[in-house]
């Protein structure tokens, strides 16, 4: 019996809690900054507080109202107004664009995670293409002391960015509601090998945002969000189930979005892009996925390298019976990467299916005796896209 089920079970999720969370008041004593609450999410005039991020005080009292949203209250803000200036989005509209057509006709890219496959077109690491396509409107597009301000106060600083491009066109049905990265991309059974307290960190791991490119009004449906739902201990698990996914259909909000205002939020609130009710809006927006920078080793280590030199000696190991099962995998949970991100989502669009990582293949080739040869191969192969 796996030893943390009894702490997490998707059987054991209760609909009464997650309801007597969701139907919270946000506290406006503890709202000093922003212009209007609207369905309890925070909106702030970043055109009247721009000036505020000068100033070392007034800095830290606004990011921490940030952080207090974010993390305590509803889990989601919106920042109007976080480009004075549009031209850096209307340039780097046009380059991505442009990537999109050139990935359609090399039948790379656009899959889309929680929607119908060809519903919308994507963009994996706009961040990277943009930069690599023009650097001049990178700088001007990323270069944002807004964005910047409010991932500090989320994940401190030193944090990486990545993002990633959503385009819905007319008539695009919405996404599933979902969590997002880390472990919202776990299956069930995988969570429950994650103890009770990673499940309450992976939240504050990452930030999840979107800048909209173009105006996008409620019929165009923006994000579908459920402010307080990032509070419910048990919701990796409960996103996926049916009563859960009825009561967030039935109480989520929107709010509408002009080009240039940007959306930020938890990736443990549940959420869904919405449907493009209309027949001549492109809803595109740049989906921001902000990481802290905690989650890294302290030193360099070839692990690519170090499972070829492993895996000939674990088979003779296997072969000469000089080692158990389960001093075999501890041999190989020390040397092998276990963990599929980062990679290249081109490649390895994020799915029902965790792309397989060294640790896995590594198993899987003792298991079915595969020669050094075959797996030195597909060890690189995988290596392309993943970091070893």
């Amino acid at each position: 019996m796996n030893n943390f089920e009894s702490f997490y079970s998707s059987e054991k999720c209760n609909i009464k809690e997650f309801e007597k969370l969701i139907k919270q008041e946000i506290n406006s004593n503890l709202i000093h900054c922003a212009e209007e609450i609207i369905n309890n999410v925070p909106v702030y005039n970043m055109e009247v507080l721009r000036d505020n991020l000068h100033d070392k005080d007034q800095r830290l009292s606004l990011m921490s109202e940030w952080a207090y949203v974010l993390s305590k209250a509803s889990g989601a803000l919106v920042l109007k107004n976080t480009y004075s200036d549009c031209s850096s989005i209307d340039l780097a509209t046009k380059i991505y664009e442009n990537i999109i057509l050139e990935e359609k006709e090399k039948n790379i890219g656009g899959s889309d995670h929680y929607a119908k496959p060809g519903a919308n077109d994507r963009i994996w690491n706009s961040l990277q293409k943009l930069c690599e396509k023009d650097s001049f409107v990178f700088a001007k597009y990323f270069g944002n002391e807004i964005i910047s301000s409010v991932c500090e106060s989320y994940l401190g600083p030193s944090y990486q960015m990545s993002a990633q491009v959503n385009l819905v066109h007319p008539g695009g049905e919405a996404q599933r509601p979902h969590r997002d990265y880390h472990l919202g991309f776990q299956s069930s059974e995988a969570l429950r090998n994650f103890p009770a307290h990673a499940h309450s960190v992976s939240n504050f791991l990452t930030l999840q945002g979107a800048i909209a490119h173009v105006d996008i009004p409620i019929e165009s449906g923006p994000t579908k969000i459920l402010p307080y739902s990032q509070l419910y201990d048990k919701g990796w698990f409960a996103w996926k189930n049916k009563e859960f996914i009825q009561c967030f259909e039935e109480n989520y909000i929107q709010l509408p979005l002009q080009k240039g205002d940007t959306i930020f939020f938890s990736p443990a609130l549940f959420h869904a892009a919405g449907t493009n009710k209309t027949d001549n809006i492109e809803r595109m927006v740049n989906l921001l996925q902000v990481s802290s920078p905690f989650g890294r080793t302290m030193e360099t280590i070839n692990r690519k390298e170090m499972v070829k030199k492993l895996y000939p000696q674990l088979s003779k190991i296997i072969k000469n019976k000089e080692m158990n099962e389960y001093d075999i995998l501890a041999s190989i949970y020390a040397c092998a990467e276990g963990y599929a991100w980062p990679t290249n989502l081109d490649f390895d669009p994020p799915s029902s299916k965790i792309p397989e990582t060294q640790q896995t293949l590594f198993i899987k080739a003792l298991k079915e005796n595969w020669s050094n040869e075959e797996f030195s191969l597909k060890i690189d192969n995988i290596s392309k896209n993943q970091v070893a």
